[in-house]
């Protein structure tokens, strides 16, 4: 007979040593997540309402400007919440559904790079096929894919953890992650299906990574011999070079810690290390991708422009 959990309730315990401060962290936080929403629901009306920016480059923008959304409403409102309460506690349900969210997020980040960068190789090194390529058809189902697998290998994650039996009720961060659940698993319990499904997606994953370091191959390679093709990569693959950096770096060190990393280092820097995938990329994105590229940026000088003429006009 399958074991099932009898836990109902999971204690959040990196949360502990910041409770002294929880007045000027909950400030700080909901100031920071306000900045989220703004700049990336920003980015996701501007594109949406010019009919010039729906283009598949820009709609991938969208698409990762969203994903930045859904990431982050998966983690600060709870945690906002917390700072709030006497008992950093989630349910049973709560704390599955958040690993979800964190999980599928950071799948679809990775994803929609990928796409991204298939996007930037078709329209600098095959220009002439580029509409013949990138067809509507074929957006739509890349758009689709960069959703829909990150959800259905999440699902069947979580899934398996939640046939699991637990024998403790504490996890040692911030939010509920999957392979955390796991660890809480009692010694006699079968995580053999677990950790197949996570090198299985370990492996997908560096595939998509191999996948885009193969894309920017052939970019640099095409760039070198046009000073066209220089200003194109420089305008729209350097914002996505920096975000795939940032993405990269931050994932790994959390995944290296979560692994391997001590926990005699201060519960502070670990709950760091452990929210900088959902603090530094929901910001970097939306701010990178408005500065450098052409479009966005002009939309929002004439934004600006536009509403400084108004608070003239009429004396604001």
């Amino acid at each position: 007979m399958t074991n099932v959990s009898v836990v109902r309730i999971f204690t959040l315990s990196g949360i502990d040593e910041t409770l002294n401060y929880r007045i000027s962290i909950f400030s700080v936080t909901l100031l920071y997540y306000c900045v989220v929403l703004f700049l990336n629901i920003s980015v996701i009306m501007i594109i949406i309402s010019d009919e010039n920016m729906l283009e598949p480059m820009y709609i991938l923008l969208c698409s990762f400007c969203m994903n930045g959304l859904y990431g982050t409403t998966g983690f600060y409102p709870k945690f906002l919440l917390d700072l709030l309460s006497s008992s950093q506690e989630i349910s049973y349900e709560g704390c599955f559904i958040q690993a979800f969210i964190i999980h599928s997020f950071l799948c679809c980040d990775l994803s929609i790079l990928a796409v991204m960068a298939y996007d930037r190789y078709l329209a600098i090194c095959r220009p002439l096929h580029y509409h013949s390529f990138m067809t509507k058809w074929r957006l739509s189902l890349l758009v689709c894919f960069s959703w829909l697998t990150p959800f259905c290998i999440s699902s069947i994650n979580i899934v398996l953890t939640s046939r699991l039996k637990l024998c403790s009720t504490y996890i040692h961060r911030l939010f509920c992650v999957n392979w955390m659940i796991v660890k809480l698993a009692c010694p006699e319990a079968d995580t053999f299906s677990n950790n197949v499904v996570t090198y299985t997606i370990i492996f997908m994953y560096v595939s998509h990574g191999l996948f885009i370091f193969w894309t920017y191959m052939h970019l640099i390679r095409t760039c070198v011999r046009s000073k066209d093709d220089k200003v194109k990569f420089m305008q729209t693959c350097v914002p996505h070079f920096t975000s795939l950096v940032t993405f990269l770096v931050v994932v790994l060190f959390d995944l290296m810690h979560m692994r391997f990393g001590s926990t005699d280092l201060p519960q502070s820097f670990q709950n760091f290390i452990h929210i900088e995938l959902l603090l530094i990329p929901p910001v970097i994105n939306p701010l990178i991708y408005g500065f450098k590229l052409t479009k966005i940026r002009n939309r929002i000088l004439d934004l600006v422009y536009t509403e400084n003429y108004f608070c003239i006009k009429f004396n604001l």
